[in-house]
């Protein structure tokens, strides 16, 4: 990989985790967990791409390949779930005791800086055999992508720490469950109408994700409370 797709392939990481950093305006997380939970996010790519590379023999014998409910089935299921689902244990077993963990734009900062942990290496990965159009691509959709899926995750896992800060346990158990639904769905929408060829759709709902994520930021950013 040459050096100006290797910066193409890590500016994006760089700018989100700038804003989200500059986002948390109350009181600032320490980089040591920060870079733990990046690190712990870049280690699920691992493990995400051996699930996949698994999953896939068993699609093939038991699906048409290509057929509509074989990309449904390989993108909400064995890409967005399991990938979800390992940022999701990351989060939660790096930050749901912590002492720093006190309001509840933390919880947002925390799921980005996994998110892009794992997007991070992900990327580079596909840029080392990709072209500057690849980089390109990826920097514009990809990584936000990833982040974007983290705000909402992070959102219900800021409100299920709240709920077991006032001991509503029922609400605690439904916020945790949609921490980890929520970006499943958003990713897998993603996926799904890119590996369907549903590109007009797609950039709508690009579009629609983009403004919706960047007006919940700003907005919980300036009302952010304590748990």
């Amino acid at each position: 990989m040459s050096i100006p797709l290797l910066a193409l392939a890590l500016l994006p990481t760089i700018v989100l985790l700038v804003h989200i950093y500059r986002k948390d305006s109350i009181e600032k997380e320490p980089p040591k967990l920060l870079v733990l939970l990046f690190l712990g996010g870049a280690l699920v790519t691992i493990a995400a791409a051996i699930v996949e590379i698994v999953a896939e023999p068993i699609l093939d014998r038991f699906l048409i390949k290509d057929s509509l409910l074989y990309i449904l089935i390989e993108n909400f299921f064995a890409v967005a779930l399991v990938e979800e689902a390992g940022k999701y244990l990351v989060l939660k077993k790096g930050t749901w005791k912590s002492p720093h963990f006190n309001y509840l734009f933390d919880a947002i900062v925390y799921a980005v800086v996994v998110s892009l942990g794992f997007a991070t290496l992900e990327n580079i990965l596909y840029v080392l055999d990709g072209t500057l159009t690849t980089a390109i691509m990826r920097a514009v959709l990809s990584v936000p992508g990833h982040a974007f899926d983290a705000v909402y995750m992070g959102y219900f896992y800021g409100l299920a720490k709240q709920a077991e800060a006032r001991g509503d346990n029922e609400a605690k158990t439904f916020n945790l469950r949609m921490a980890l639904i929520a970006p499943v769905v958003i990713h897998g929408t993603y996926d799904f109408l890119i590996g369907s060829e549903m590109l007009v759709v797609f950039f709508i709902f690009e579009v629609v994700v983009t403004v919706l994520t960047i007006r919940h930021i700003n907005q919980l950013s300036h009302t952010d409370e304590p748990l």
